[in-house]
């Protein structure tokens, strides 16, 4: 089923909801390989229809859009106004606003402007009743008590369905540079972090690739990858500040071309491995070299938030990997794995001492357990 409004939306859930049917609710799919396996479902609902503007303010730096709307298009759109939704999440070609949300994925600007949580401003979503529920609004500020949509962020399409996402705008920068700094070991590498850690340049992105990572993009060694904007006076003295025999600086095209391969390395990886898995484990910045050395496969890093990504060709390896992030009390799961193996992953071995909350949350949306059966790496 294509709904080509929120109306539809809430429509199509009810009447499959009134007759107790299980549903399967997505968006292009494009992301269909991450977290858990969707049990068989007796219909399919997808919003990638619902493609419309709803409201544009420019000088207010906010903008309304369906949940169906692609990310690349909206990106394109408010870019003729010199702002941007600095998610730049994988798959940003192909995927929607619903499901960048639904997921949660967002890339290397997060150590700057943070994730879906900090830019969204208001939603409607869609629920099993069929009604319509708005949660927030157009209005730049902090929302009074629970905000209902913030739910719907990470919940894979568990709860309810994204049918209206409001976003707050960031201007675009004036000017943008990147450095990249080679280094021979992960020492010396988390050195340069946390010294570009404490430079009051304001650096978007500081991620880090390991030798295997940075060697698929053409580079040697650890490398770190510092992005900073501002105006010309700025990007003059990050290039004092960072200026070395061994530096090297993109802008314009090169700069483009080197953050897109950083943010479609997933995408390139499982095309490429396809009985492969991606795991990702959040941490302290502190603990990012420790998580980093455990990873003997290719692994990148968002060095200045504590997010880290393993690579492996084979699911086997990334399970064992998992086991032992578990035994060390890392917060680990695998994001990526084949479809035929899902069902014998351990896909989240630890999932905290909140779960038993989001059970609860799971039980008051969607009682009968109807929405996307298992997708939330199968606990829910």
């Amino acid at each position: 089923m294509l709904p080509r409004t929120p109306q539809e939306l809430a429509e199509a859930l009810a009447g499959r909801a009134a007759r107790n049917e299980t549903i399967s609710l997505c968006g292009a799919s494009s992301k269909r390989l991450m977290a858990g396996p969707v049990e068989p479902a007796d219909a399919a609902i997808s919003t990638a229809s619902m493609t419309r503007v709803l409201q544009y303010e420019p000088r207010d730096l906010t903008i309304s859009v369906e949940a169906g709307m692609r990310y690349a298009d909206l990106n394109r759109l408010v870019a003729q106004n010199h702002q941007m939704i600095p998610l730049d999440p994988p798959f940003s070609q192909a995927s929607t606003v619903g499901g960048i949300l639904a997921s949660n994925t967002s890339g290397p600007r997060r150590r700057l402007y943070g994730t879906a949580r900090d830019l969204v401003i208001g939603m409607t979503f869609a629920t099993l009743e069929g009604k319509l529920v708005k949660s927030g609004g157009m209005v730049v500020k902090n929302v009074a008590g629970l905000d209902m949509g913030k739910l719907m962020i990470g919940s894979f399409g568990t709860l309810a369905a994204m049918a209206v996402v409001n976003f707050k705008l960031q201007p675009r920068p004036a000017a943008e540079v990147t450095f990249l700094l080679s280094f021979e070991t992960l020492d010396q590498a988390i050195a340069a972090r946390d010294r570009a850690l404490k430079s009051p340049l304001p650096l978007a992105a500081i991620d880090l690739l390991n030798p295997l990572a940075a060697g698929q993009l053409g580079y040697r060694g650890y490398l770190l990858a510092l992005l900073v904007g501002g105006n010309p006076a700025v990007i003059q003295r990050s290039r004092s500040a960072f200026d070395s025999s061994d530096l090297i600086a993109l802008e314009d095209t090169q700069q483009a071309r080197f953050w897109r391969q950083v943010e479609d390395y997933t995408p390139h990886f499982l095309e490429k491995f396809t009985q492969g898995a991606v795991v990702r484990c959040s941490s302290t910045l502190a603990h990012v070299k420790e998580v980093m050395a455990s990873l003997e496969t290719a692994a990148i890093a968002r060095a200045g938030s504590g997010v880290c990504y393993g690579y492996f060709n084979r699911t086997e390896s990334a399970g064992r990997w998992i086991a032992a992030a578990a035994g060390r009390g890392w917060k680990a799961v695998m994001e990526f794995s084949p479809e035929d193996q899902k069902a014998g992953l351990d896909l989240w071995p630890s999932p905290g001492s909140d779960f038993e909350m989001m059970k609860k949350v799971k039980h008051m949306f969607d009682p009968s357990h109807l929405l996307n059966r298992g997708r939330l790496f199968r606990l829910l």
